[in-house]
């Protein structure tokens, strides 16, 4: 994926402004107009190298962004341990407050708890019932007049 300078410097003003016409125009073109520009831009997101290196470049930023399942877990894990713990103020009076780290409520542990369980199927609502074997169906209705 071989860009120039100015199209790399275009697609990342792209991702930071999301507007083609201003990161055209910021990226170091020279137009007459902003027609011009914009028309140019929208040729620029078109182009497969562009394009590409823009969802690169998301991706990238994403993944920094984005918490993954296992720090989620982790994260669980460690709320339902204890290990988190919570700010609050505590009031010294006077109008003056302090903050203090205490340990999480129960019902945040419990939370956790639940949503990990959840996770790893424990809590199923639904039975599934497996039947084996043929199915016999009587008819024991006495056959009669029917008045």
């Amino acid at each position: 994926m071989k860009l120039t300078e100015k199209q790399k410097r275009f697609a990342d003003f792209f991702i930071e402004l999301g507007d083609g016409t201003e990161a055209y125009l910021r990226a170091g073109y020279s137009v007459k107009s902003r027609d011009v520009a914009k028309v140019n831009a929208s040729r620029l997101l078109t182009n497969a190298n562009v394009k590409s290196y823009i969802d690169a470049r998301i991706a990238e930023k994403d993944a920094d962004r984005i918490a993954k399942q296992d720090e989620i877990l982790e994260f669980l894990s460690s709320v339902l341990r204890g290990k988190v713990k919570e700010q609050f103020p505590l009031g010294l009076g006077m109008g003056e407050q302090q903050l203090v780290k205490k340990e999480l409520d129960g019902k945040d542990r419990i939370k956790a708890a639940e949503l990990l369980g959840k996770r790893y199927g424990m809590w199923i609502d639904k039975q599934q019932v497996d039947v084996q074997g043929a199915v016999q169906i009587v008819d024991d209705v006495p056959k009669g007049n029917s008045s």
